[in-house]
């Protein structure tokens, strides 16, 4: 027996939501095992992920415990998926501590079965100790945030020689395609034209004189800054949540490869700050968000020991921050809009995650982690 199908999903703020997706369910994993005859039968649905943008959860079959993840094939087509995981084989290759993607009895990562697209991963080692923690919630203790560098340090070199090229997944992508262009607003404007979700979402909206108010005077000092970046596969959604622990504080394994694409490592580097050193839901209750240093501070320190960091490299983190949200929040404007049909929570994309982030970072909170950065040494 399963449990029962979950009915809420974590979302763009505090409160939990109504998911976009329903939960997995016997009988279609049932159906997607028999494409996988090695596995055995399903015994149980264990737990059911709160995350969004899919469904996914544990089970148990005749070959022990599994985690099966399903993606609508307007997020996800088999193809777009099997661009994640050729990286992570490789990554697996290179001893990275990742959990192999299984193959089914075509030899094939990605399974088709109706609308949906099915992977089905080997169990990760380690302890989830943020299961259940929302995007932005911090590290539980420098410790943690040392620890995380050391292994996004680890990754990185591990994904040194992967050199396929971009992904070419539409939507729910995180890259520097967008910022990384000379003319940002031009390459929007070129992406809206491309995108039927992100179109009809900004038709009435005032978006070009809106960035250029708060986008373009980051974008100045970031263009030379980019162009001495040597490309690199990274993961670009690295938050504690989606790291295993061990007993001893280390990171165990790497999880949640979906955002990931070619980009360079100090966007990956800038990435992991964002994601855990801001803690961003506090604006939702009107609070100043305060950035927390010695966090930031951690983290750069572990991923130092293990790939060195010069000044210059310090200077481009506190360049690109400000920046490393935009394409991914656009791309989510993109899903909610044009995929799951909400405009509301294509507003909060918009509104609090787009702009709100952009503005935070012309304020005083985000000049004082600029500030840090930018003096800082590694």
């Amino acid at each position: 027996m399963s449990l029962q199908a979950v009915r809420t999903a974590h979302g763009l703020g505090l409160d939990p939501v109504a998911a976009d997706w329903p939960a997995l369910v016997d009988s279609d994993i049932e159906q997607l095992l028999l494409d996988y005859p090695q596995l055995g039968r399903l015994q149980e649905v264990q737990w059911h992920s709160p995350r969004p943008f899919s469904a996914a959860g544990l089970i148990t079959t005749g070959s022990g415990r599994l985690f099966v993840k399903r993606h609508h094939q307007q997020v996800r087509q088999p193809a777009w998926l099997e661009e994640e995981h050729r990286l992570i084989a490789h990554l697996h290759r290179q001893g990275a501590p990742v959990a192999a993607v299984l193959p089914n009895r075509h030899g094939r990562t990605a399974t088709a079965q109706g609308p949906w697209t099915y992977e089905i991963h080997q169990v990760a080692e380690g302890l989830d100790l943020y299961r259940d923690a929302l995007s932005w919630s911090p590290f539980q203790s420098p410790r943690h945030a040392l620890a995380a560098g050391q292994a996004l340090a680890r990754l990185h070199e591990a994904a040194q020689r992967y050199s396929a090229a971009p992904r070419q997944t539409p939507v729910l992508l995180a890259n520097a395609r967008l910022i990384a262009q000379p003319s940002p607003l031009a390459a929007i404007a070129g992406a809206v034209e491309h995108d039927p979700g992100l179109k009809a979402y900004l038709a009435d909206k005032d978006w070009q004189a809106q960035l250029s108010q708060w986008l373009l005077p980051f974008h100045a000092p970031l263009l030379p800054l980019l162009e001495r970046q040597a490309p690199l596969w990274t993961h670009n959604d690295w938050h504690a949540s989606n790291l295993l622990w061990g007993e001893d504080g280390a990171v165990s394994s790497v999880l949640d490869f979906g955002l990931a694409d070619r980009t360079f490592a100090l966007f990956d580097l800038a990435t992991a700050i964002e994601r855990n050193a801001v803690p961003w839901l506090e604006l939702d209750s009107g609070g100043p968000a305060v950035a927390d240093l010695d966090s930031v501070d951690a983290l750069l320190a572990g991923y130092h020991q293990v790939r060195p960091l010069q000044s210059r490299d310090l200077q481009a983190l506190s360049a690109l921050l400000p920046l490393v949200h935009v394409d991914f929040a656009l791309s989510e404007v993109a899903y909610y809009q044009g995929v799951v049909g909400s405009a509301r929570s294509a507003d909060v994309a918009y509104q609090a995650y787009l702009l709100g982030h952009l503005r935070w970072f012309a304020g005083a909170q985000g000049q004082r982690l600029l500030s840090h950065l930018h003096r800082g040494r590694p």
